[in-house]
């Protein structure tokens, strides 16, 4: 696992997590999805509102901040390569997020993260089977580090 964390804001989000728990996260997440290939690279961007907000409104066409962006890596089916893509995750969304859903934050970091690397495997939410598969891997990647369902 080969992780490049780089955190974008002025050290004020006091609940940036670690890379070991960011790492922790991932593992677990490839594991549950049962992920075949036996390394993984992605990279990790912890940035501000500003940023997010740009980001979503090029990418997605919303224009307003989120709390994590997946970009998969997009190469030719004949290309093997180990990176999974890039994770963007706004610490301001997530610290907020978590303050007014009740949530410990790094719980609600943990959460997003496994959401983002399963996006970037190819997992989504669009309709409700893919929803109820993916809301179902998540869960169980949270239960393995007694994090209660999000969903519930």
């Amino acid at each position: 696992m080969d992780i490049d964390l780089c955190v974008e804001i002025n050290g004020e989000f006091a609940s940036v997590p670690t890379e070991a728990q960011f790492k922790n996260w991932i593992e677990a997440a490839l594991q549950e999805a049962k992920f075949q290939q036996a390394c993984a690279e992605l990279s990790i961007q912890v940035v501000s509102k500003n940023e997010s907000q740009s980001l979503n409104r090029e990418y997605r066409d919303k224009d307003k901040p989120t709390n994590v962006l997946s970009f998969p890596v997009e190469l030719p089916d004949f290309v093997e390569s180990p990176l999974l893509g890039d994770l963007v995750i706004c610490a301001p969304v997530v610290e907020q997020e978590a303050k007014e859903q009740g949530k410990c934050g790094i719980n609600h970091w943990a959460h997003l993260t496994i959401h983002g690397v399963l996006h970037l495997l190819g997992f989504d939410h669009i309709d409700e089977l893919e929803a109820e598969e993916m809301e179902s891997l998540e869960a169980r990647v949270l239960a393995r580090f007694s994090i209660a369902n999000p969903y519930q």
